[in-house]
């Protein structure tokens, strides 16, 4: 976790016992520390298998797709990390996300539109990505942030009824005007500072996903499809639970793809071009070839229903 990471994830933990403390002074202060930490525990030992649940991910292994199961050993050898778990979602959009607590805890996850439409290597370059996210650990970074910016939301709906119900308490230092500001700009400030760890975490994973798989031009080429599939194809599953956007590679929600404030993902056409200039430090174009054509350091082939 780099500096301005673990900035912003104070921050947000600051603002959530901030809410606690105008709610009801130090005690609530307090309380809003206990439930902070309670909801992070769960968060860390659960959280993982909620989000593949929550995605209908099947796990598969190498008797599956073995093209698919041996690219993404290759890659985590690659990354120096152990072989994680890999799964499936049944979705036409391609996509993928990665998540666990830890490198020893992790698991990947491609949907079926990914593997169907984009090629070998844009796939690699794709994996590699969501593998750099469990190298620097990534996904339990925004698993906690996202628990704790819902707690937020809801204490935030708890000050203002409290303001209107408990206008004499001297504990809290709200009115009813404050609470409804509260109510307002606490959950607004939480998203902004949930997304700015978003868009942070993702240009470092672009960066040393490129890395891994050593052609930083097979993960443009891939989130150049995956950003116009994106706005093409619904992902039903995402829009109903859209908390988990911002595990995607790229957004999976219609419409979110502005580099602004309320973005949950930097501008795809700002991620393509730093990976451009990568390329071009590296000395090398590799564009990837079309779709079905199998780079033998990745896969022997590409037979299988999604191949």
């Amino acid at each position: 976790m780099n500096a301005r990471t673990f900035l912003l994830m104070a921050a947000i933990t600051a603002l959530f016992l901030a809410i606690g403390f105008m709610i009801g002074g130090e005690g609530g202060m307090l309380v809003a520390l206990g439930i902070a930490g309670a909801m992070n525990l769960f968060a860390y030992w659960n959280a993982d298998k909620m989000v593949l649940s929550m995605h209908g991910a099947q796990e598969i292994d190498r008797n599956t797709l073995p093209w698919f199961y041996d690219m993404v050993a290759r890659l985590a050898e690659r990354a120096d990390l152990p072989m994680p778990k890999v799964y499936i979602i049944d979705s036409e959009q391609p996509n993928a996300f990665a998540t666990g607590r830890n490198p020893e805890n992790a698991a990947v996850a491609a949907s079926t539109g990914l593997l169907r439409h984009l090629s070998t290597e844009e796939v690699a370059g794709v994996m590699a990505h969501e593998l750099a996210h469990v190298k620097s650990r990534d996904t339990l970074t925004m698993t906690i942030t996202a628990t704790i910016a819902g707690a937020i939301g809801m204490l935030a709906n708890m000050a203002m009824f409290s303001s209107y119900s408990n206008s004499d308490n001297r504990s809290s230092p709200l009115g009813p005007i404050g609470g409804i500001l509260l109510m307002i700009l606490a959950p607004m400030a939480a998203m902004l500072v949930q997304m700015a760890i978003s868009r942070t975490r993702e240009y470092e994973a672009d960066r040393v996903g490129a890395e891994i798989a050593g052609q930083p031009m097979w993960l443009a080429s891939a989130l150049s499809k995956i950003e116009q599939a994106a706005h093409a194809i619904p992902n039903h599953t995402a829009e109903r639970n859209p908390a988990t956007a911002h595990l995607f590679i790229i957004n999976p929600l219609h419409g979110g793809s502005m580099d602004n404030l309320f973005s949950t993902h930097p501008s795809t056409e700002n991620r393509i071009a730093a990976l451009r200039a990568m390329a071009a430090e590296m000395g090398g174009g590799g564009q990837p070839r079309r779709s079905g054509s199998v780079p033998s350091s990745y896969a022997a082939s590409r037979r299988g229903p999604w191949g």
